[in-house]
């Protein structure tokens, strides 16, 4: 299954120094009883670290045939409507003032645009998703595209 759109929501790589503060700080608060607890500290708080920011950022949004797949969400393109790509200030409007509690929101701090997508389906009480990407042009054509497939392969 060919993805038509592939994007991974991954953290910039200055937020990477966060894990390196926190093994720094876990070393210094295990120095009071050895070097190795010390040692030790910094490795596991490093680790530590790394593996929830990893994760933090691994949501991946994908437009493939007939389907939306953005974090554990698998939505059918048919499902959706108008797709309206966010710039910064948009964005942020619908993350805060303009939210609607029941939507589905795949939102990163770190990216500041996103795309809009308006929910279709009559059984399903989400009124919009809300999806951080980096290229909403994109992955708005991307579903328009899918969309085109599915109409065309239901006739």
């Amino acid at each position: 299954m060919d993805a038509m759109y592939d994007e991974r929501l991954s953290a910039p790589a200055v937020l990477w120094l966060l894990p390196v503060g926190c093994g720094i700080s876990f070393m210094l608060v295990l120095l009071v009883f050895s070097p190795i607890a010390a040692l030790l500290g910094l490795v596991a708080g490093g680790v530590g670290g790394a593996v929830l920011l990893s994760s933090y950022g691994s949501p991946r949004i994908r437009v493939t045939q007939g389907h939306l797949l953005a974090g554990e969400a698998k939505i059918p393109v048919t499902a959706l409507g108008e797709a309206e790509p966010l710039d910064r200030e948009a964005a942020f409007a619908w993350r805060t003032t303009k939210a609607d509690a029941r939507a589905f929101m795949l939102m990163r701090g770190y990216i500041p645009t996103a795309l809009r997508v308006v929910v279709t389906d009559p059984e399903d009480p989400t009124p919009y998703l809300y999806l951080s990407t980096r290229t909403p042009d994109r992955l708005a054509a991307a579903l328009e595209a899918a969309r085109q497939d599915a109409a065309t392969a239901s006739k």
